[in-house]
């Protein structure tokens, strides 16, 4: 009988799509931020400690190196430095690549602002929904400082507003430099970001807790501050 060719194994298919993931250290000028027990010194030379540090993180675009874009769809992250894990986002089905760079929104685009009350890290349970203005907080801080003349010396800083000239949404925009972040089938890069909660208090503006304390609402003092958060990201390295 004849001998049956030895069948040709069928290649497998090399992978378009991979993961990349985003992680966020927060940071208190260079060091790791200590939430409660740790006495700061902000620019304006105010003492201050730190219970509350979260924020938006969506409308995420990666850009390779051959300037190709890939937007994440669906993506809104609530990450809480407080709570283990919620610092690290996942991006899945990511085109194979090499990537130089990323943007985000530091908030939640006026789209997602005039649909009410969400799910997942858009949901209420999260305190991060304003329900009598309808609308999302951003970026919150709280803590105490013994110059600010707020009840129990306390700090409240509820960043938000997405109308005309309170849209304290902010586009961050993180360039790679001479790194770049590979996407492969078998290599998930990880992007190590850093968040200075100091930056809240400096850069454009220079805060003053024993005049702004308490902000709890869109406006100028909410401005003020988006100004200044736009500027607390820094790539630290990326893990390829």
């Amino acid at each position: 009988d004849p001998v049956e060719p030895t069948p040709t194994p069928t290649p497998t298919p090399a992978a378009t799509t991979g993961s990349l993931k985003m992680e966020f250290e927060a940071i208190a000028d260079s060091t790791a931020l200590v939430f409660d027990t740790k006495n700061y010194i902000n620019a304006n030379q105010d003492t201050f400690t730190v219970s509350m540090f979260k924020y938006y993180v969506s409308n995420v675009v990666l850009t390779k190196s051959d300037n190709s874009t890939h937007t994440v769809t669906g993506g809104y992250y609530l990450v809480d430095h407080r709570t283990t894990g919620s610092n690290i986002i996942t991006f899945t089905n990511v085109p194979v690549g090499s990537y130089k760079s990323v943007k985000f929104l530091l908030g939640v685009d006026s789209l997602r602002n005039v649909s009410g009350a969400q799910e997942g890290a858009l949901a209420v349970s999260n305190g991060m929904f304003w329900s009598w203005n309808s609308g999302y907080i951003f970026a919150k801080m709280e803590g105490n400082s013994s110059k600010s003349p707020a009840s129990g010396n306390k700090l409240m800083f509820h960043i938000g507003g997405f109308k005309g000239t309170s849209n304290a949404l902010r586009t961050i925009n993180i360039a790679f430099g001479s790194e770049t972040a590979n996407v492969s089938g078998t290599v998930t890069p990880e992007l190590h970001l850093t968040a200075d909660i100091q930056k809240f208090f400096k850069g454009t503006n220079i805060i003053s807790f024993a005049t702004v304390n308490t902000v709890h609402m869109p406006g100028a003092n909410a401005m003020k501050v988006a100004d200044n958060y736009s500027q607390m990201f820094t790539l630290e390295h990326i893990h390829n």
